[in-house]
């Protein structure tokens, strides 16, 4: 495979998959700005169109699988949620800055592992550590103190998207495939 074809997410007709929260603009923006009060020097903060939460990493899918993600992930039940942002941290050996709920709510486990099941089912292997869930303010970044923050981010949760991701030099480009509401 050349690393142009894996540059841009597997070649072979595979692509580079996630299903992620995706938020809207205004609050991509309001996270920037959160990004830049934490990380006031050096790293690598992301553009405020590339701010998202991760849900489930699906890695290179072909488009037999891609298929079933996306008749699966339009099955899946959960309710929408208001997202607290209360806490930021870092991961410092991946020196990437974050911010995160203090408590995951309910529903946003049960998202999450739905949308793992839902992979499983459709013959991908994901990640097997326990979730996380954060939102990637900055990378190459030095660590900031782990604590609650001043002002909490609510983030009313509506949908969940999958996502094309594309390596490039500069870092990766995300470009949002399609979205499903959340319903109980």
């Amino acid at each position: 495979m050349s690393s142009a074809a894996e540059a841009e997410g597997g070649g072979g007709g595979r692509e580079r998959l996630f299903f992620a929260l995706w938020p809207a603009p205004a609050l991509q923006e309001a996270l920037a700005r959160l990004g830049r009060r934490l990380v006031r020097k050096g790293g690598r903060r992301l553009p405020p169109e590339a701010i998202h939460l991760t849900l489930v990493f699906l890695g290179p899918v072909d488009a037999a699988r891609r298929a079933c993600l996306e008749r699966l992930a339009g099955e899946v039940l959960a309710p929408p949620f208001e997202l607290l942002l209360d806490r930021a941290g870092a991961f410092p050996r991946a020196r990437v800055v974050w911010v995160g709920p203090g408590v995951t709510p309910q529903p946003l486990a049960r998202l999450e592992a739905a949308l793992r099941e839902a992979a499983a089912r459709c013959g991908l292997e994901t990640d097997t550590r326990p979730f996380v869930p954060h939102v990637t303010l900055a990378r190459r970044a030095a660590p900031v103190p782990a604590g609650p923050l001043p002002e909490p981010v609510r983030w009313p949760v509506a949908d969940f998207a999958l996502v094309r991701s594309r390596l490039r030099p500069g870092g990766a480009g995300y470009e949002v495939l399609r979205r499903w509401p959340l319903r109980a």
